[in-house]
């Protein structure tokens, strides 16, 4: 395999769609732009395994013969995210049953069940004869497992696959009961065959409500694991034939179904497809890139997708203004991508994606805007070079995220329909973007002693011994944050008793006796350092037990009572946050944190630019300055460095403008 001395260009390519006198003009208009990279056999199951007992590989040959001799390195994919029809028509148990409970036919794409022997059966197969052919290309630099895995399923097949993992988990339905709570209702079970999937047809109201959040939890995380075994069969047959080549699945952001910190320990590396909806904030775009750095302990990914110009299922299908395209391809890169990658290099004629964008449109020439501007790009990256691939970002707060806490939090029963995770996690990571402090999103099982500052939001699950872990760390001098309806429950989602925060009070020097659920356009308020801010979702009344109150309720028969508390843990502090407020409240709070913690912004903040840096190991540092505004925004340089992209230096305290929707990277001195 060659090594890689750019950032790879290109993406998703499908000539099998079209005759093949449309490959020769493919190619020029591909190296033309530019490309120098494609991911190949997204889906191409049916072409490639037309009968059960036949293989037909010979079209995929030529194609990459192609890419071969046009000097395009390629990302092969294994096509198993939608199977043939005649898998569906012969083994009919292939077919997923949905939440409702209704059977599917063939159609659409994951469609599968993860849990039947004949998809196992087969997608391994088919990877491993894949790797078997093609392995020795040497243009191949990865293999590309399936296709955004996703969806659910609720067959036999499951229930007994479910019942298997139960078994493996909890050993005895003497404990099954007990961390199901089954007394409750008259659910107690004698025999593991009496367990069915929860579903609408059983344990929903809908599919957020759930009348047994333990059941429900657990079947969460099963399918989670049964799609990561899918996944695991395939990269095992990969490996066996081409332990050299790494291999990836693109995943989809903050994609609830899956835990993908479990996902990324088999992933040689991260990749993401990233397409924000019309109108999303820069940050929440940034913070799905750094959970997908963060995945892999703050390993460089790959964009593996995003739209060239406009996407086809929103309701409203906007174009990407011009320059938008770069930027937002820039802005993976800042926070840590070493690919461009894009879905499609062109525009299918028929079906679902025929709207969607392409480096080729259907006029079928390079006469067009989105042409015009991938083959600027695409010089800019061969100008670029090798100099980002493989830095680092190096940040002292980070985030924690976990995904059986957010699944536990909105499964739970109360206290507000509206509480939902992310929306806490995005107002925290808001206030460090807004202020360019750098932050690392990682899981419950990631050290924190890297960090200065640890953010907790909604920790509502607190796990079998990550109260000592968090203890250790702020009694040895870290800094944490949490927030309202923290420390109720343990890992089955049965509420610690002794009083809230459960195991995290003697931390946090608070006991929450109780909560109250402010409904939608009400609220309390509260004074912080001189401003007011108001107390909205959730209030906790608290009681100080060694903390210090900080601001307290202003209205209600709570007035008066503790809002914010902060307790000297050893050499750390702990900060409780005992409601949800606004954007001001945030990044004013956080601010405080930070300078407490000894952590630094980056840069001066400069309205409607993000700043990020990159680091080299002991090497160099690259600046990222992306201005999200149609406007001219000016900076002031904070240190002297090398402009990447127009190749001229800029001093200490000079003045630079920057074009709306504009970019400069820079390396520091």
């Amino acid at each position: 395999m060659e090594r890689i001395k750019k950032i790879p260009y290109g993406g998703d390519y499908n000539p099998e769609q079209w005759p093949q006198e449309v490959w020769e003009e493919d190619m020029r208009l591909l190296a033309l732009a530019g490309i120098d990279c494609v991911t190949l056999n997204t889906f191409s199951w049916a072409a490639l395994q037309p009968e059960e007992d036949r293989y037909d590989f010979e079209k995929l040959d030529r194609i990459m013969e192609l890419a071969h001799r046009n000097h395009l390195r390629v990302i092969l994919a294994t096509s198993t995210a939608a199977h043939p029809a005649w898998m569906a028509r012969k083994y009919p148990e292939v077919l997923r049953v949905e939440f409702s409970g209704i059977k599917r036919k063939f159609g659409g794409r994951h469609n599968s069940c993860p849990s039947s022997p004949v998809y196992q059966k087969y997608s391994r197969a088919l990877a491993g004869k894949l790797a078997e052919r093609y392995g020795h290309f040497d243009n191949l630099i990865a293999w590309h497992v399936n296709n955004e895995y996703g969806g659910e399923c609720y067959c036999e097949n499951c229930e007994k696959a479910f019942r298997v993992w139960l078994r493996e988990k909890y050993g005895t339905m003497e404990e099954l009961n007990r961390v199901w709570n089954t007394s409750f209702w008259g659910h107690t079970f004698y025999d593991w065959d009496e367990i069915v999937a929860p579903d609408l047809r059983s344990e929903h109201f809908e599919r957020e409500r759930t009348m047994f959040q333990g059941i429900s939890l657990d079947y969460r995380r099963f399918f989670s694991d049964a799609l990561l075994a899918n996944y695991q069969g395939e990269y095992e047959e990969i490996k066996r034939v081409t332990p050299h080549i790494p291999v990836t699945t693109n995943l989809m952001g903050f994609y609830k179904p899956l835990d993908y910190f479990k996902w990324a320990k088999s992933m040689d590396f991260v990749s993401w497809d990233n397409y924000p909806d019309n109108g999303t904030h820069p940050a929440v775009i940034a913070m799905n890139h750094d959970l997908m750095r963060g995945l892999k302990g703050g390993q460089p990914f790959a964009l593996m997708e995003q739209t060239p110009s406009v996407t086809n299922w929103l309701s409203y299908n906007a174009l990407k203004r011009p320059g938008v395209m770069r930027l937002l391809s820039y802005q993976a890169v800042a926070h840590g991508a070493d690919t461009v990658l894009f879905f499609q290099m062109r525009r299918t004629v028929g079906a679902c994606e025929k709207y969607h964008g392409a480096v080729i449109d259907h006029a079928g020439h390079e006469n067009t805007r989105v042409f015009r501007e991938i083959q600027e790009l695409g010089m800019e990256l061969e100008r670029l070079g090798d100099r980002t691939l493989g830095s680092r970002v190096s940040a002292k707060a980070a985030m924690v995220v976990d995904w059986d806490n957010w699944w536990a939090l909105e499964y739970s029963a109360g206290p507000s329909c509206d509480l939902k995770y992310l929306d806490e996690v995005e107002r925290y990571y808001r206030a460090f973007y807004e202020q360019n402090i750098m932050v690392d999103l990682i899981s419950v099982e990631d050290s924190l002693k890297p960090y200065d500052l640890v953010v907790f939001p909604l920790l509502y699950m607190v796990k079998d011994g990550y109260d000592q872990v968090i203890r250790d760390y702020v009694r040895e001098g870290g800094h944490v944050i949490t927030t309202f309806f923290s420390g109720i429950v343990e890992d089955h989602d049965l509420v610690v008793l002794g009083g809230y925060p459960g195991h995290l009070r003697d931390i946090l020097g608070i006991w929450v006796e109780e909560s109250d659920a402010l409904p939608s356009g009400e609220s309390n308020g509260f004074v912080w350092n001189g401003k007011h801010y108001p107390a909205e979702l959730l209030c906790d009344l608290m009681h100080l037990e060694g903390a210090v109150e900080l601001a307290s309720y202003e209205t209600d028969f709570y007035q008066g009572t503790p809002v914010i508390a902060c307790n000297d843990f050893g050499k750390g502090k702990a900060w409780y946050v005992g409601t949800r407020s606004n954007e001001e409240f945030y990044r004013d709070f956080v601010s405080m944190a930070a300078e407490t913690a000894g952590v630094e912004s980056l840069w001066a903040p400069v309205e409607d630019v993000e700043i990020t840096e990159r680091r080299g190991g002991e090497g160099p540092r690259y600046l990222f300055f992306l201005n999200h505004s149609r406007e001219e925004r000016e900076l002031t340089m904070e240190t002297e460095c090398v402009s990447l992209l127009e190749d001229c230096t800029y001093g200490k305290g000079e003045r630079v403008r920057l074009s709306g929707k504009g970019v400069l990277i820079c390396r520091a001195s």
